[in-house]
């Protein structure tokens, strides 16, 4: 079920930078003595992956898909001052204020599609979700998934929504076929045609005003060619209205 507010939490203690992602996240703990993989502000990508993170990961959600919980971690980079890695600190004195975690899943281990079986309706909805998102990310080479008690979660949904790095070609993207054929789930025969049915419907513009509507404003303002946080919203809405209500972007389930 989609939440209403991301929860917001205060960063306590940097524990360590986990290294397997290109944007340097880190485990932190918080003052609800949860530990967060935290993706922060001032990582190369900036604030968009943290907006894509948010708006497919509570997208994701809300289609009944198993995504950790997301909240918001306010931070200060004093708290890291004893990392010894300058590369780090750099980062983590420029993440002043709010970022984003993902909460942690100890003791969870790398999806491998040759050692865990998946059913073709979860594939079929994880593709489909993947495809209507426009998610480049998880691959057989990186699944951005993780078993955590037996069961798969997804993660790392940073790489979505491309077209927002480029607002004036973005109607461009509306329309363009999703490659599945390097999909860490392709293998399994997924059942698309079940996922369009399930989920399509889902997608409306009650559901997508809500999503959008969990962004923090500060991660919107100043974006270039628009006036404010909520026009930047009613983009977002827009184009992800626009590509679910044809699906030429899923040619297996097109028409």
């Amino acid at each position: 079920m989609l939440v209403r507010v991301l929860r917001k939490v205060i960063a306590t203690r940097y524990v360590l930078p986990l290294r397997e992602g290109g944007s340097l996240p880190g485990l932190v703990e918080a003052d609800d003595l949860g530990m967060y993989v935290v993706k922060f502000i001032g990582a190369g990508q900036g604030r968009k992956t943290l907006v894509a993170e948010v708006v497919s990961g509570e997208l994701g959600r809300a289609l009944g898909l198993p995504v950790p919980e997301l909240v918001l971690v306010e931070f200060d980079a004093v708290i890291g001052r004893s990392e010894p890695d300058p590369e780090v600190q750099e980062l983590l004195k420029a993440s002043g204020g709010l970022n984003l975690g993902m909460d942690f899943l100890p003791g969870s281990l790398g999806f491998d599609p040759l050692t865990f079986e998946v059913d073709r309706v979860f594939a079929g909805r994880v593709l489909w979700f993947d495809a209507l998102t426009g998610n480049v990310d998880r691959s057989w080479r990186n699944p951005n998934m993780l078993l955590w008690h037996g069961s798969p979660y997804l993660i790392d949904h940073g790489a979505t929504l491309i077209f927002h790095h480029n607002w004036a070609n973005a109607d461009r993207f509306a329309g363009r076929a999703y490659d599945a054929s390097d999909h860490v789930l392709s293998g399994v025969s997924p059942d698309l045609a079940a996922a369009d049915a399930a989920l399509a419907p889902l997608v409306d513009e009650d559901l997508l005003r809500r999503v959008v509507g969990l962004v923090p404003d500060e991660w919107l303002v100043g974006e270039p060619g628009f006036d404010s946080p909520d026009e930047v919203r009613e983009a977002y809405v827009r184009f992800l209205l626009t590509r679910v209500a044809d699906r030429s972007w899923l040619p297996e389930v097109a028409g």
